[in-house]
C-alpha cells in the first residue's frame, strides 16, 4: 500500500459551495447574500449573541451567586438498610460495595448513613460514618472501621 493512493471514501468529502461564479451555478449576482444591508458586505457580520441592540439575554441572566469550596468532598452515600444484602460475618468495604452495585464509583470516599435497620453481623470499612449510623451498627453487634482522622496543618 502506498500512501500515494490513499483516497477517502466515495461520499466522505463535499465539494465547498462555489458562489459569486456566474448566474449559471445557481449562486452568482449577489452570492447567496442578498442585495443590500450589512452581512451582504465584507466583514459585515455582528458578533455572536448580538441582538440588534436591545439589552441580550446573556446580560439579563443573573450572575452565580456564592462560591464553590474547594475542600468539599462528595461520597457515595449508603444507608444501613442496604447492607442487609451481605451475608453475616461478611467483610463490607469498597470492592463489596462495588460488585454488589451500591456504589457507583471506587474513587469516590464511601460514608455510611443511619437511615434503615441492620439484621447481620459485619465488618464495615468506610471514610466516614454518621452518629446514627455508628450506634445502630453497634446495637446490632457489628464492627465499623473508619480510618484515622488527619491531623490540620498548623
Amino acid at each position: 500500500m502506498d500512501l500515494l493512493k490513499l483516497r477517502s471514501k466515495k461520499g466522505a468529502r463535499h465539494a465547498k459551495k462555489r458562489v459569486g461564479r456566474g448566474n449559471g451555478s445557481g449562486h452568482g449576482t449577489y452570492s447567496s447574500r442578498g442585495m443590500k444591508g450589512q452581512n451582504s458586505r465584507s466583514g459585515g457580520r455582528r458578533r455572536p449573541g448580538f441582538e440588534g441592540g436591545q439589552t441580550p439575554l446573556i446580560r439579563k441572566l443573573p450572575k452565580l451567586k456564592g462560591f464553590k469550596s474547594i475542600k468539599r468532598i462528595n461520597y457515595s452515600i449508603i444507608n444501613l438498610k442496604d447492607l442487609n444484602v451481605f451475608e453475616d460475618g461478611a467483610k463490607v468495604d469498597k470492592e463489596a460495595l462495588y460488585k454488589k452495585g451500591l456504589i457507583g464509583s471506587l474513587s469516590k470516599p464511601v460514608k455510611l448513613l443511619g437511615n434503615g435497620d441492620l439484621q447481620k453481623k459485619l465488618t464495615v470499612y468506610a471514610d466516614a460514618a454518621a452518629n446514627a449510623a455508628k450506634e445502630k451498627l453497634e446495637k446490632a453487634g457489628s464492627k465499623l472501621e473508619l480510618p484515622p482522622p488527619r491531623q490540620k496543618a498548623s
